[in-house]
């Protein structure tokens, strides 16, 4: 059988809107789905309470961020493996991004895995619609990083993951998927859904779900794709193969929504 790696994002919402109800559908979802990898945004470390170890039960190693913004929220990393190496990067890189709210921040975690040893880089820049500028310079703040990381080793993939809050066409996605430098640097990745689908919209914030105005009201800009799951290329294209990528949770369980957004699921094989 050839070895496989299922990897999932979802920005988790925090404990927002019917948070039991949500609850009850995000545990039903992740237990059938069962990823391997999986990069989570607004997640609730807040004393005893583990969001993500909620959600997810056991099976899992568990990687939080450290700075975490009020209230306990910040990102988490989950795998079916224990992490060999997890480094974190802040990118404060204008006055505009405040450490306190929800700054720009990188998690690297590296695992051994059935398709080869993984780099999984979970990536969260600013929210902010006007913050494009600052979203720019967290991708370069944040590629850098993962380029000196897996430097001289060709063997290490490299899976990036996250709600980047940045619509495919801006310029911070431009240079994450090699279609634009930024600062004298460029790279590529290849984006799962990209790959999958190629003109499909794929919007993961979107007025579909109900959810994006319970608590804020984002009625007043267009449905957006957001969330991404990308594969690091070399000199021919992604290290993994990309043999299927989905939104996750995109459709009601029951009327329910999971979260305010969905996530998005993919396949690698080597």
């Amino acid at each position: 059988m050839t070895p496989s790696l299922r990897i999932a994002t979802l920005n988790i919402w925090c404990r927002h809107g019917d948070w039991p109800a949500r609850r009850e559908v995000l545990r039903a979802e992740f237990a059938r789905l069962r990823p391997d990898l999986i990069a989570l945004q607004e997640t609730v470390v807040d004393g005893d309470y583990d969001q993500v170890r909620d959600l997810l039960g056991d099976g899992y190693h568990v990687v939080h961020q450290g700075n975490r913004a009020r209230e306990g929220v910040g990102c988490s990393i989950a795998a079916r493996w224990e992490p060999q190496d997890v480094r974190e990067f802040d990118h404060l890189v204008t006055d505009r991004v405040d450490p306190e709210d929800f700054p720009g921040r990188t998690m690297l975690a590296e695992f051994d895995t059935p398709v080869g040893r993984v780099a999984f880089a979970h990536h969260k820049p600013n929210w902010q619609v006007p913050y494009e500028r600052e979203r720019e310079l967290q991708a370069v703040d944040a590629a850098r990083a993962i380029e000196q990381a897996v430097a001289g080793r060709p063997d290490v993939h490299v899976v990036l993951a996250g709600d980047f809050d940045a619509r495919p066409e801006t310029a911070s996605i431009r240079f994450w998927t090699g279609r634009q430098s930024l600062d004298g640097l460029s790279v590529s990745s290849q984006d799962a859904w990209e790959f999958a689908h190629r003109d499909a919209p794929g919007h993961t914030f979107t007025v579909e779900n109900p959810l994006i105005v319970v608590e804020a009201d984002w009625s007043r800009i267009p449905p957006r794709r957001i969330d991404y799951l990308m594969v690091r290329c070399d000199d021919r294209g992604p290290t993994l193969r990309i043999n299927s990528c989905d939104r996750l949770l995109a459709q009601p369980v029951d009327g329910m929504h999971g979260s305010d957004h969905f996530g998005v699921i993919a396949d690698l094989t080597p």
